[in-house]
């Protein structure tokens, strides 16, 4: 079996349904590592999301079982890969590239916030490409359903708001933040926020000082900066326009918002996929040993999964 990727609690495989032989992402996460690390709640909860999702811009969850060991989420399968890879590959994206996903990032993080939700983990490595070079977000194991403000840490150390950092309790402005992290990371090819220590990086972050490339754009940078304030009451998307001031920029004047909704711009990078699964756009990752048990382990955990 093809592993697509690892996680703290378990594996991501290639899996193919035997009746309709189609391609699937299958997520299979060990009960006893959920259990060991106090994720009970937190699985549930992904399961929930992952259930509730529907959206041309998010993973979904198309079926979901157990047995004795795991628990599977079985979701579709995207052959383009992390945008990670590509963004390592080539060092660095055009702007226009970066328009154009940063774009359908902003679409995504509207629809979770409409539906509440505060993703709280936007990185390349969480976004993958389709076939027709659109993105998918994935990993929703940090999201979160809130009304008004949430205290926990969590997320990558760069794409930290300072305001997570600063445990003053936070809401969804976190995701606008880590946008305008992501947007500076896919046309740099670095995060504005760099260090070898995380400690390092949170200093920098609440001080807010970055610099710019030179070969940035007016807009892009006028843009970063807008999104990259300390102040949350200053920053884009928390502001009384919400997120029209995002599709109101400068920067965005040439991207159709309904167009890119239904697929109908044209893509800066396109896969080139050979077979339905094909995964040569992934990471090779050491086959991992499926473990078995012949009871049921933590059976009452996870009796309403």
């Amino acid at each position: 079996m093809n592993v697509l990727g690892t996680g703290a609690f378990g594996v991501v495989y290639l899996a193919k349904h035997m009746e309709t032989s189609k391609y699937y992402a299958m997520k299979m996460l060990e009960k006893e590592k959920i259990v060991k690390f106090k994720q009970i709640e937190h699985s549930y909860y992904e399961k929930k999301i992952l259930c509730g999702l529907n959206f041309p811009f998010c993973v979904y969850m198309k079926y979901f079982f157990k047995d004795n060991v795991y628990l599977y989420y079985i979701l579709p399968f995207i052959p383009g890969g992390e945008m990670f890879s590509q963004l390592r590959k080539m060092g660095k994206f055009e702007e226009m590239s970066s328009k154009f996903y940063a774009a359908q990032v902003i679409l995504a993080l509207e629809y979770l916030h409409a539906c509440e939700l505060v993703y709280r983990d936007l990185k390349p490595e969480n976004i993958l490409i389709d076939r027709n070079g659109y993105i998918k977000l994935t990993d929703f194991g940090f999201c979160k359903l809130i009304r008004g403000r949430t205290w926990t840490l969590c997320g990558t150390p760069e794409y930290l708001a300072p305001e997570i950092i600063l445990s003053k309790g936070y809401g969804l402005t976190v995701d606008w933040w880590s946008l305008g992290i992501l947007l500076f990371e896919m046309s740099a090819g670095y995060p504005p926020f760099y260090a070898s220590d995380p400690m390092r990086i949170y200093e920098k972050i609440v001080s807010g000082k970055y610099r710019t490339p030179t070969h940035f754009s007016t807009e892009l940078k006028d843009l970063i900066t807008r999104i990259l304030q300390i102040d949350t009451t200053r920053r884009f998307g928390n502001l009384k326009n919400g997120v029209l001031d995002f599709k109101m920029h400068k920067f965005f004047k040439d991207i159709d918002w309904d167009g890119l909704l239904s697929n109908r711009m044209t893509a800066p990078f396109l896969p080139k996929i050979r077979t339905a699964g094909d995964t040569s756009y992934f990471e090779n990752y050491d086959e991992e040993k499926i473990k078995e048990s012949p009871i049921c382990l933590y059976e009452e955990e996870f009796a309403d999964f």
